[in-house]
């Protein structure tokens, strides 16, 4: 229009040229319209959203196959669920040090309007970047804190941890299980005890080692830890930990352990019993779609076998039938409602009741889980 405009400064026959051709407001002048010609341009579509921007902040390498790569899955399945219309990013190998705040808020201050923090150690830099960033939506895994504009989710990984107790309880022939723990908080307490529990409901003969390694990710920490369990007797390993050493160095020694976060079939094909995985794509897909459309609230998720959200997979050949079954049952447990792991009586390493007999514990009791129950060796280190 602005070209037609210039044009009536050139004289009234192009103007009247112009008038005709806008039909200048008089309809009994205006010619019949005419059929747009098939090469017309359409009519100008209104500009595309601009696709909302989420991010995840990482411990380890997305190729770690365990913790970081079943939440790079997650990230991929949002990806797969929403198209263009959704931007995802990453940052893997991040600290839980004052590398964690700088990077969530480098993050945010990028116009991400949703932030996945999938470390326990990350709280208190994404509860402080969320006070800076009041419009930007923040989700923390496996903590406990909640601000206006922070969530936080969890899954119930101890719910794996007691399947995979079974199995180690009928493959043993030590009597001794082995654990490669990262960090003594409750998290991995419940992995621990629920663990040993899982076993000794098919070999009351069970024991449980042991041992720290202050650490998330560490491969060749994971692995000599690992070795260490081996050399004080125990055969069947799980671990807490963020990649496959463990199941590894099971492999090199002959012992069986598990996948941990993720399939690890194929990592030690001859060790591996079964993989415990969590499944984060739904979560993932469920919190962009409540920032999409609104509904995004402040709370504290926890989901497990009976939101999909966790499974034991890939169970070995070696392992007796009657055993899968008895895994199977258990699952059927979980979603029914009807199984715990941590169903009374508990009793810890001590000799205290920690739980009374068919007692079922809520909440609140397993965030405050600071205890070995009966059966695991030692004591738990200085917390984290």
């Amino acid at each position: 229009m602005s070209t037609f405009s210039k044009r009536t400064l050139l004289g009234l026959t192009a103007a009247a040229a112009m008038a005709a051709l806008l039909g200048c407001g008089k309809k009994e002048e205006a010619a019949p319209a005419a059929a747009a010609p098939a090469s017309a341009p359409a009519a100008a579509a209104a500009p595309a959203a601009e696709p909302l921007k989420a991010a995840w902040v990482y411990i380890g390498p997305v190729g770690d196959a365990g913790w970081t790569f079943a939440h790079d899955q997650g990230r991929k399945a949002v990806e797969a669920e929403f198209g263009d219309k959704v931007k995802t990013t990453f940052v893997e190998k991040v600290p839980e040090s004052a590398d964690a705040e700088r990077v969530i808020r480098d993050l945010a201050a990028q116009g991400n309007k949703i932030i996945f923090t999938t470390s326990f150690g990350y709280m208190e830099p994404t509860l402080k970047v969320a006070a800076e960033f009041p419009d930007v939506k923040f989700e923390h895994a496996t903590g406990y804190k909640l601000a206006p504009n922070m969530g936080v989710y969890d899954t119930r990984f101890y719910q794996d941890a007691y399947l995979s107790g079974i199995i180690a309880g009928a493959m043993t022939k030590t009597n001794t299980l082995g654990f490669v723990g990262s960090f003594p908080i409750p998290e991995v307490l419940r992995n621990i005890n629920a663990f040993t529990l899982g076993a000794q409901s098919v070999n009351p003969k069970i024991k449980t080692k042991v041992v720290w390694v202050s650490t998330w990710f560490d491969p060749p920490k994971e692995a000599e830890a690992a070795q260490s369990l081996i050399n004080a007797g125990a055969d069947v390993l799980l671990q807490n930990t963020d990649s496959s050493a463990v199941l590894q160095t099971a492999e090199k020694n002959g012992k069986y352990a598990f996948g941990w976060d993720a399939d690890m079939s194929a990592v030690a094909p001859k060790a591996h019993l079964a993989s415990n995985m969590v499944f984060w794509g739904p979560y993932y897909k469920k919190a962009v779609k409540s920032v999409m459309d609104g509904t995004w609230k402040s709370e504290r998720t926890i989901w497990g076998y009976k939101e999909d959200a966790n499974g034991v997979i890939k169970i070995a050949d070696v392992v007796p039938e009657e055993i899968k079954k008895k895994v199977a049952d258990v699952k059927e447990g979980y979603k029914a409602g009807t199984m715990d792991p941590f169903k009374g009586p508990i009793v810890d390493n001590e000799g205290k009741e920690r739980l009374p007999a068919d007692a079922m514990p809520d909440q609140a009791w397993k965030d405050k889980v600071d205890f070995y129950v009966k059966g695991v060796d030692g004591k738990i280190p200085a917390g984290k």
